[in-house]
């Protein structure tokens, strides 16, 4: 089963941290080994396989989920949202390629060499509509070095969603890595309702896990912070590339 970064206090990465063991209602605490005799000889009711932590208070309060763990949801349980939010939808992008757009008719065309930017989807004219009443679509894509053949695509289709009002940004894996950011990809709206994507091993979308727990959704805030301020605006990442190529 897959582990889901929650929460750090460490600012090196190192521990105290704690994770969620998808598919189960059960958190993974990663700390310093209780080794003081005194406490080991007062706790009750020990199995051979248990084993005790050390974590901060303060590691608990900013991150210990308060609500059971959602379950999945297909897709299209959050579509509404799209049109619904009140201020800003802003997704995470993290994998290195989806199986949506390999099914596109897009992708095809692109592969041969065809401008793919400029064709009308209902997915373009919500976001003109939803941008033109104030309202702000953001996303920050994580890119490698060099860019996958997904990343490529995103990144030559990109322009199309940009003149339609959506702020997209890359930032490379190396640096979400320093940065500590989720390892999954996300929605958040309005900074209070987030849509945990699950993939399976290619790249198909399982469906979403929504919440509105405060320290999941505070975790996804921070993340989204963080990303913003260090990711690159697409034009000038596509300039960056060209230049390398």
């Amino acid at each position: 089963m897959a582990l889901r970064l929650i929460g750090t206090t460490s600012d090196e990465g190192d521990c105290p941290t704690l994770y969620e063991i998808e598919g189960t209602d059960e958190i993974l605490v990663q700390g310093e080994r209780e080794t003081d005799p005194e406490h080991l000889v007062q706790l009750r009711d020990v199995k051979p396989s248990e084993t005790f932590v050390r974590v901060p208070r303060g590691l608990l309060t900013r991150y210990a989920p308060k609500t059971t763990a959602p379950e999945l949801q297909p897709f299209t349980s959050i579509s509404g949202l799209f049109s619904d939010f009140r201020h800003t939808a802003w997704r995470l992008e993290t994998r290195r390629g989806y199986a949506s757009d390999r099914r596109s008719p897009k992708w095809a065309r692109w592969q041969a060499g065809e401008a793919i930017v400029g064709e009308p989807s209902a997915w373009l004219e919500n976001i003109a509509e939803q941008t033109a009443a104030g309202k702000r679509f953001e996303r920050v894509r994580l890119v490698d070095d060099p860019l996958t053949e997904g990343q490529q695509f995103l990144l030559a289709s990109a322009p199309g969603n940009v003149t339609a009002g959506e702020d997209i940004r890359n930032l490379t894996r190396e640096q979400a890595e320093h940065l500590r950011l989720p390892n999954y990809d996300f929605w958040l709206f309005d900074s209070k309702i987030l849509a945990r994507f699950a993939f399976d091993d290619n790249d198909i979308t399982l469906g979403v896990y929504v919440t509105e727990d405060p320290a999941d959704v505070l975790a996804a805030c921070q993340a989204r912070d963080a990303a913003r301020h260090h990711a690159v605006p697409t034009q000038e990442f596509a300039r960056r590339v060209a230049s390398t190529v």
